[in-house]
């Protein structure tokens, strides 16, 4: 029997990775921000697919470090995390039952907030008070 956080197949969640790296490259704020780092968006939401399958599912198939990725970017602010994570969980609660959207929101909330503080620990000046906002 394998273990898993909460019951998902391999194929739902790309199928919700694909579904919402969609929506991404049409969302007016995130689109042009993956769209400066993503060139291969197959190979993208493949990488991505097998990072919330070990999130999820403890396969162990991904072997990258997304705070350190996020943090690089140059162009992620702290406030974007919102609207990715809306975004993820319009796709989550249309593709996914009610209680496993549930589940797998809440983790994905998890590590927004992770992600959001590393980049706003970046974004901070020795002894300054944090911008949690994008930039204009």
């Amino acid at each position: 029997m394998t273990l898993a956080r909460f019951p998902i197949t391999a194929e739902q969640i790309s199928g919700v990775v694909a579904e919402f790296y969609a929506a991404v490259r049409a969302h007016p704020s995130l689109g042009p921000v993956f769209a400066a780092h993503v060139t291969d968006w197959p190979a993208h939401e493949e990488k991505i697919a097998r990072f919330w399958r070990n999130a999820i599912l403890f396969e162990r198939s991904y072997d990258g470090n997304p705070m350190a990725i996020h943090r690089a970017a140059g162009n992620v602010r702290p406030g974007m995390f919102d609207d990715w994570l809306v975004l993820f969980d319009s796709v989550l609660h249309r593709r996914l039952p009610a209680e496993t959207a549930a589940q797998w929101s809440a983790l994905a909330h998890r590590i927004g907030r992770g992600l959001r503080m590393g980049v706003v620990d970046d974004l901070t000046p020795p002894g300054g008070i944090p911008r949690l906002r994008p930039s204009r």
